[in-house]
C-alpha cells in the first residue's frame, strides 16, 4: 500500500514495524508545532490531520463544519485514521476531538504510542487567540466556556495516553525533547 499524504513532510519510510506516535490534547496544546519538531528529530514523517483533511476536501475545516457539521468532519477524521492503521513510523497530530471517538483510538492502539500534551483551557485559548475563528467549536460567544467543557469531556481519554507532558510553561523545543526522551526510553 502506498500512502499519499501530501500535506505531510515525508522524511522516512512508512514502516509498519515502528509504531506511530500520536499527539493528543486540546486545540492549542501544541500538537502541530511539536509534532513537526518531533518528527524531524526522530527522522519520521509528520501528519497533521486537519491540514490533510483540508487538502483532500479542498476547503478549510470551518467550511467543512459549516457544510457537513461536526459529524461530517469526524467521519473524515475516522477514514484518515483507518488509512493509517497498517502504516507506521509517523508522528500524528489529530484534532483535539479525535480522541473522543474511542474507535479512532482502537484503530491505532496498540501499537501506537499516545502522548498527551497537557495544557489548561485558559492557556489553550491564549495560544489560539487570533485563530479561534478557524476552530469551529470555539467560534461561539464563550470560547473559554466551550474549551473548558471540551476539556472536561475529553480529560479521561487524554489521560489514558501512554505518556503525559505538562506543556503549559515549556517551549516547543522543551516539549519535543521530553517526548523524544519518553518514546526512546531515555
Amino acid at each position: 500500500m502506498t500512502a499519499t499524504f501530501r500535506s505531510s513532510q515525508t522524511v522516512s519510510a512508512l514502516d509498519p514495524s515502528k509504531p506511530h506516535i500520536v499527539l493528543v490534547g486540546l486545540s492549542g496544546s501544541g500538537k502541530s508545532t511539536v509534532g513537526a519538531l518531533v518528527a524531524q528529530k526522530l527522522g519520521r514523517t509528520f501528519l497533521d490531520f486537519d491540514a490533510e483533511i483540508e487538502r483532500r476536501e479542498g476547503m478549510p475545516i470551518v467550511q467543512i463544519f459549516g457544510e457537513r457539521g461536526e459529524a461530517g468532519f469526524r467521519l473524515l477524521e475516522h477514514k484518515l485514521t483507518e488509512e493509517l492503521k497498517d502504516l507506521g513510523n509517523m508522528v500524528l497530530a489529530p484534532g483535539g476531538g479525535w480522541i473522543a471517538d474511542a474507535s479512532n483510538v482502537s484503530i491505532l492502539r496498540p501499537p501506537a504510542v499516545f502522548v498527551y500534551l497537557r495544557v489548561r483551557p485558559e492557556t489553550a485559548l491564549k495560544r489560539l487567540t487570533g485563530v479561534a475563528g478557524g476552530r469551529p467549536l470555539l467560534n461561539r460567544p464563550d470560547p473559554l466556556g466551550e474549551l473548558t467543557k471540551l476539556f472536561e469531556a475529553r480529560r479521561g481519554a487524554y489521560q489514558a495516553s501512554d505518556h503525559e507532558i505538562g506543556a503549559e510553561l515549556l517551549t516547543p523545543q522543551q516539549v519535543t525533547d521530553q517526548i523524544v526522551a519518553k518514546v526512546s526510553g531515555k
